[in-house]
């Protein structure tokens, strides 16, 4: 009896533990959770450069808060291509309110999601983006899950763009430890990490680890990450993110070169 007693008592601990950071989100953030979806501000935040001012290749990846109050646990993450010429971006994500969940149709890049401000975590220009955007496509064409969606623990919008990550060579990005469904892993379930820097091991999501020498270290529970960037010095906390002395989201970029 006293053993059931205390393995309930540090189930209902570690549940609570995951929980604050939701809950201080919840109390302090400020997100706009009571908005309609159909009149959130869904404007350009002005951060990709327009395509007549840049007509080198580029590659970019986002993240915003989710929509509601998904937004106290998780981000929302999308890629965005624009070939070298192009007069205008290709966005890639993934929703969940149609049959077919993979969306790839022209835009803004860095359109806020919902009312949620975008934030810029990869910035590839040039050459390099130029080899990359085929790459890109293809993978998203392969992406197995083109007709499932589940906010959690995955499949979903970040499984999705960790999976395209994963899938390209030298399209390494680390994605942030609130992008719930990154570490959604089939059998094997283990795989590099997506800024292709260390491991991870994960069960559909549910539970796992992940080191990198980018990312980290993060433990996962429930679908909730919380770890250490000794990069950064900083850690990494359900529902906030990540707290540290460095900037853990320049964005990851190269020089522009080529067409």
């Amino acid at each position: 009896m006293k053993f059931t007693f205390r393995w309930t008592l540090r189930a209902v601990l570690l549940l609570i533990a995951l929980l604050i950071g939701p809950l201080l989100m919840a109390a302090c953030s400020g997100l706009a959770t009571s908005q309609n979806w159909y009149d959130a501000d869904r404007s350009s935040a002005g951060i990709a450069p327009q395509p007549e001012d840049a007509p080198e290749a580029i590659v970019q990846v986002y993240h915003a808060r989710a929509f509601g109050w998904r937004g106290y646990f998780a981000v929302h993450t999308w890629i965005a291509t624009k070939p070298a010429g192009a007069g205008t971006y290709e966005v890639h994500e993934v929703t969940g309110w149609s049959r077919q969940k993979v969306r790839s149709r022209p835009g803004d890049p860095d359109r806020a999601w919902y009312g949620n401000e975008p934030h810029l975590i990869a910035d590839i220009r040039g050459d390099k983006a130029a080899e990359l955007i085929p790459k890109i496509e293809a993978a998203i064409t392969d992406y197995p899950y083109q007709r499932e969606y589940e906010a959690w623990p995955g499949p979903n919008s970040n499984t999705f763009t960790a999976w395209v990550i994963r899938a390209v060579p030298d399209f390494d990005v680390a994605l942030p430890n609130i992008a719930i469904g990154k570490d959604y892993l089939d059998p094997p379930f283990v795989a590099e990490t997506p800024s292709d820097s260390g491991f991870q091991v994960s069960a559909f999501g549910y539970a796992g680890v992940l080191a990198s020498a980018y990312e980290g270290l993060e433990i996962n529970l429930l679908g909730l990450s919380f770890g250490i960037d000794p990069l950064a010095l900083g850690i990494k906390l359900p529902g906030i993110g990540q707290l540290s002395l460095l900037d853990p989201w320049e964005p990851a970029s190269t020089p522009v070169t080529g067409p």
